[in-house]
């Protein structure tokens, strides 16, 4: 996340193709920092600090914080904006691919992890998070509003679909507060929204084979306005869906998280015949 002050530092422009709306309101920046409540002790890294706005917040409190930072004409000035501090940790990578275990090395704890993610990014981001979840405390992200409707959406919400059951399936999703287009420099199109991941340490509903659930969950859904029966005619029968207790004629913004955990378990159990 970022900051403007009487004009982007140095002529650096918010470039398009990396997804840059820097933040600069105060206020927001002071409430997403009293939702992070850092401690000393914790193991911070923030995706994106842009020109370090959030950053100049959260690293007081903090012994260390690590920055992921994609745009490489933005690192000599965040050295010399806080070189000073030495508390600053600077990877020039793509969070993509980035290995955030790598961050927690020998130390036992947990990552929390912090970010206004570009909206082009932030699925395939959440995602490759979620992999390494067994290393991460807790995620606090800026994302566009709609985003977060469908990572906090229920069954028979409009939003409830793919993104929010896996998402679900792995964490605790709680929507923060919402931040206006005018709090960012340039103002993107769209309204954002904070929301926090926290990975569950023992999951509600399980499963031994969760890319499978992902791949009955993303069949559901790639068809729907079908029924079940027809949407998931590759992969489950119906006997499979009634013995999960979900009735094959009904549509999947009708199933729960649990029920679809429970289909993947009959099929773990009861697997189709080729």
């Amino acid at each position: 996340m970022a900051n403007k002050k009487s004009g982007i530092v140095e002529g650096h422009k918010a470039r398009k193709r990396f997804g840059q709306n820097f933040l600069h309101d105060p206020n927001i920046i002071a409430n997403i920092v009293s939702a992070i409540n850092p401690k000393s002790e914790d193991l911070l890294v923030e995706i994106g600090p842009g020109l370090g706005a959030i950053t100049s917040e959260l690293i007081e409190p903090l012994a260390q914080l690590h920055v992921v930072e994609l745009d490489r004409d933005l690192i000599p000035f965040l050295i010399a904006k806080f070189e000073h501090t030495g508390k600053l940790n600077i990877h020039q990578a793509d969070a993509l691919s980035f290995d955030f275990s790598e961050l927690t090395g020998d130390s036992g704890k947990k990552l929390r992890v912090v970010g206004n993610l570009p909206y082009n990014i932030s699925t395939p981001l959440i995602f490759h998070l979620l992999e390494q979840s067994q290393h991460i405390q807790d995620m606090h992200f800026m994302l566009q509003k709609e985003v977060v409707d469908r990572l906090a959406a229920g069954v028979g919400d409009k939003a409830y679909g793919r993104l929010g059951i896996m998402v679900q399936y792995h964490c605790e999703v709680t929507p923060l507060f919402e931040v206006p287009p005018g709090s960012f420099n340039p103002p993107p199109k769209v309204d954002s929204a904070i929301v926090r991941l926290a990975p569950y340490s023992e999951k509600p509903f399980p499963t031994s084979d969760p890319d499978l659930l992902q791949r009955v969950v993303t069949a559901a859904f790639s068809m729907r306005r079908k029924t079940l029966r027809n949407a998931l005619k590759n992969l489950a029968t119906t006997d499979h869906m009634e013995a999960a207790g979900i009735d094959p004629s009904h549509r999947p913004e009708k199933v729960s998280l649990q029920q679809f955990v429970a289909l993947t378990e009959e099929l773990i159990n009861n697997p189709m015949a080729d």
